[in-house]
């Protein structure tokens, strides 16, 4: 079952890859003047970053060396540049085909279609260049957001909880150790009570975690009650047991499925990855199971990597549930899709009592870029109100 399942994905993501990077290709080399050097030369250029993130990736399982780390940089900037060479060529596309039905081009292109297609090309790279260095900047800077929450119960001797909610930090070759540790300062600045990891801390491939000792850095984050992490998706992809062992080694507690009492103040649960199933062919335990013979009368916590299936935390009287993933989009347009995906796909909404946060998350998949949102470490400033 995990096989096939996995020959299905990347057949669908080969066939996507390739039909989008030939369309792009060919639209290029149209625009191209019909010089044989500048057209070979547009060949290797374009074969050699078309290909560098699926090279990077084989590469580095071989070893970790600066030619796998190269290639992984140039293939995953280019997948940003995929998108909007994409949306671009078929604006133009768009625009061709109605100038067809009713023509409407001025005379000056018409008559200098050759240099016209040129300059189209030259601007839209230099434009699509320019987006991608801005959302670069922007993906390297994280922000913080607050948020401020009350729980209508008593949590033993605590009046409030301050909270540092990080995800989808993916640690790897593009988020190494200078970027999570502008993430640490920013969650160690607020001084939180527990500081929370809703999965996606590890990219696909844990070695480069490994090989750069950023589980030091990750030592670095302080709290009165410590750090907690659940698993993510990105955890499975590239072996959950390591990536669980490799943290817990690194002083981070990771609750898989189970819950816990905190400080005899509130209830701590973690849930298992919503892929989980798929890598490993067991399911994830129910929540019910999870929160059994937890004493609902202290306020409920939840971390589920995966914002889905909510009327299970509200059926289940969970009081805050926390969650990433989805990254806003991280790239726009996409971000205009999270909302039809997910019930919440970014943000805090509260469905009967339970409050729900769905970050954004710290770090970038894939491209190490984001225009359509903000990095941030979210502060939750949790106040309890019960008698």
């Amino acid at each position: 079952m995990r096989t096939t399942g996995f020959i299905i994905f990347f057949s669908i993501f080969f066939t996507i890859y390739g039909s989008v990077n030939f369309y792009i290709f060919i639209r290029g080399y149209q625009a191209l003047p019909g010089k044989a050097l500048l057209r070979y030369v547009y060949i290797a250029l374009f074969l050699m970053v078309s290909l560098s993130f699926i090279a990077g990736r084989f590469f580095e399982k071989i070893s970790i060396c600066p030619f796998s780390d190269a290639c992984i940089w140039i293939g995953s900037i280019w997948l940003a540049f995929m998108l909007y060479l994409f949306l671009a060529v078929l604006f133009f596309d768009m625009l061709r085909l109605v100038n067809r039905i009713a023509p409407f081009y001025p005379p000056y292109i018409s008559a200098h279609y050759d240099a016209a297609k040129l300059a189209a090309a030259a601007s839209v790279f230099t434009v699509t260049s320019a987006i991608i260095l801005a959302g670069f900047i922007n993906a390297k800077s994280p922000r913080l957001t607050t948020v401020d929450l009350t729980v209508d119960k008593k949590a033993g001797k605590l009046t409030s909880l301050n909270i540092a909610l990080i995800t989808d930090i993916h640690l790897g070759t593009i988020i190494s150790n200078s970027r999570l540790a502008r993430i640490v300062d920013l969650a160690n600045g607020i001084r939180p009570d527990i500081i929370l990891l809703a999965g996606d801390i590890v990219d696909e491939d844990l070695a480069p975690v490994i090989e750069k000792n950023m589980g030091d850095t990750l030592r670095l984050l302080k709290s009165r009650y410590g750090t907690y992490a659940v698993t993510g998706n990105h955890e499975y992809i590239g072996g959950a047991a390591r990536a669980v062992r490799y943290l817990e080694d690194h002083g981070i507690t990771v609750l898989r499925d189970r819950s816990l009492v905190i400080d005899g103040s509130f209830n701590l649960a973690g849930r298992e990855d919503l892929t989980m199933n798929r890598f490993t062919g067991v399911k994830r335990k129910a929540l019910s199971g999870i929160l059994e013979g937890v004493d609902a009368a202290l306020p409920v916590i939840v971390m589920d990597h995966q914002p889905s299936r909510l009327h299970e935390a509200v059926s289940g009287g969970v009081d805050l549930q926390v969650s990433g993933h989805t990254h806003k989009g991280q790239l726009w347009p996409l971000n205009r899709l999270i909302d039809a995906i997910w019930e919440i796909g970014y943000g805090y909404r509260k469905i009967d009592s339970t409050h729900f946060y769905v970050s954004s998350g710290s770090g970038t998949w894939g491209p190490p870029v984001r225009t359509g949102n903000r990095p941030e470490v979210v502060q939750i400033r949790l106040r309890f109100s019960g008698k």
